[in-house]
């Protein structure tokens, strides 16, 4: 009988033994079978994608409805993140500022008015507005000439102090210094136009009446902080249209070169500016000119007394309008602004240290677990930022309980969705029927690197949170093909 009981035990052992790697390997193939096709497809497309290859690819898909991880690919790898990095920069930005939060611009006077001239400085102070356009500093000198003032025996001063003198983040490629992208970070700034390029002027080139001749380009706005060199020639019907410019380092000295054909159409640069603050100062003594003011005195750069006296104001827009253009063109400078007043706000401090400090203590609270990433910066223009993508599902799906998430949400590009303000960096992207307005997500690009990130509704009504890291692509202009592939395979939802 013991001899029996000991042969039937080493029986179940080897049995045991024999079926333990099929269990073993069954087991995950197991705990996917519930899911949905698309699991199989998005693991064959990762497997086979020729532009994947050689690339490190972090993929991860969560159900809003219970933070439940759905589907990962190399998930816990730190990955650069290019512009998802808006992701945290914005929600933080909402979380602490508020939806309402605004950026004044005021006008400060010491002295005193005697007949309609002050014996004394006007001060332009401003406090991050990257909104500012040349009607508003209309508006400003306006309300100085209401205030009796017509002429200044003094100085016309700016003050920037709400934020330090660092004008670049850590990281800012010193190539990008004169690109839109690359602008200089002041708590006085202007943009040229509704995008809310802060920083940047616009130099937009014409054609001249005759082939041989030297282009014609319009400042927008005129300010003469900017000094043009135009070395654009005007060639024949046909010929080729490639024009470029550079900015001298450590001026505004801007050099236009290229060609541009008879009768086409105009082309427009965006050209990043050396030391925004006097380019606002500049713009408002346009603006005190125009309206028949005359300042007497130089233009300084210097602190408001504690004597002054406030005579004009500004509000920009409240943060929920701020985010549509930030996060649906992705742009930088809004982004960066956003991070020094997170420091000043709550470290009295407007700098992009104590920002980043701010971003790291405030993370936790959304499951984002700071001490596994790298945050250099609030845009995302540093290479060195590293975020996994389970960290950004995790996030994503946590902010969801937010009062102000609605707001988030709508401030995210649309896929598919034309208007340049509601499809952003999506509008030309993922327009077929399954995905078409069914994406809300933000865009990522460095060289070598294509990032998606956010929300999708898919076909059988479930949301889902998603992000692609995709980095050490050849070419980066390709991953944005294959993040589509795999968000639209999320979209069938077979």
């Amino acid at each position: 009988m013991k001899r029996f009981s000991q042969f039937m035990f080493l029986q179940i052992c080897i049995l045991s033994i024999l079926f333990l790697p099929f269990s073993v390997k069954d087991e995950p193939l197991t705990a996917r079978d519930d899911q949905s096709k698309w699991i199989t497809a998005l693991d064959e497309f990762i497997r086979t994608a020729p532009d994947i290859e050689g690339a490190i690819s972090g993929i991860s898909v969560r159900d809003t409805s219970d933070t439940s991880l759905l589907y990962e690919h190399q998930a816990d790898i730190r990955l650069t993140p290019a512009s998802n990095m808006k992701l945290l920069t914005s929600a933080i930005a909402l979380d602490i500022l508020g939806e309402t939060h605004t950026f004044s611009t005021d006008i400060w006077m010491d002295g005193s008015i005697q007949k309609k001239t002050l014996h004394g400085n006007l001060y332009l102070r401003g406090t991050g507005d990257p909104t500012l356009l040349e009607e508003d500093f209309a508006t400003l000198a306006k309300q100085v000439k209401k205030a009796g003032i017509h002429t200044v025996h003094g100085q016309l001063a700016a003050d920037d102090t709400w934020f330090d003198d660092t004008r670049y983040s850590i990281d800012l490629p010193w190539s990008d210094e004169d690109q839109y992208y690359g602008a200089q970070i002041s708590a006085l700034t202007a943009s040229p136009n509704q995008d809310y390029d802060a920083g940047t002027i616009i130099l937009e080139v014409k054609p001249g009446k005759k082939a041989g001749q030297k282009a014609t380009y319009e400042m927008i706005p005129k300010t003469d902080v900017a000094q043009v060199i135009n070395r654009v020639k005007t060639v024949p019907e046909g010929g080729k249209k490639k024009i470029s410019f550079k900015r001298s380092h450590g001026t505004n000295k801007i050099t236009l070169t290229g060609t541009i054909p008879l009768k086409a159409s105009s082309s427009r640069q965006w050209v990043a500016l050396w030391e925004p603050t006097t380019y606002a100062l500049d713009l408002m003594k346009r603006a005190l000119k125009a309206e028949g003011i005359q300042v007497k005195g130089p233009l300084k750069t210097k602190h408001v007394p504690k004597r002054a006296k406030k005579i004009a104001s500004h509000s920009s827009m409240p943060l929920s309008e701020l985010l549509i253009p930030m996060m649906k063109l992705s742009n930088n400078t809004h982004a960066e602004i956003l991070l020094k007043e997170l420091g000043k706000q709550v470290k009295n401090k407007g700098s992009f240290e104590d920002g980043l400090d701010v971003m790291y203590d405030r993370l936790p609270a959304f499951g984002f677990d700071p001490s596994l990433a790298v945050l250099r910066d609030g845009s995302g223009i540093s290479p060195i930022n590293l975020v996994s993508a389970n960290q950004f599902t995790l996030f994503l799906t946590n902010i969801q309980k937010k009062k102000w998430f609605k707001t988030y949400e709508h401030a995210l590009p649309l896929a598919g969705a034309s208007e340049r303000m509601v499809g952003g960096t999506l509008r030309n992207r993922l327009k077929e029927p399954a995905t078409l307005e069914k994406v809300r997500a933000k865009t990522g690009s460095l060289t070598t690197v294509s990032t998606l990130s956010g929300y999708i509704e898919t076909q059988s009504g479930k949301t889902l949170a998603f992000s692609i890291l995709l980095n050490h692509l050849v070419d980066d202009e390709k991953g944005k093909d294959i993040e589509d592939r795999i968000v639209s395979i999320l979209a069938e939802d077979l």
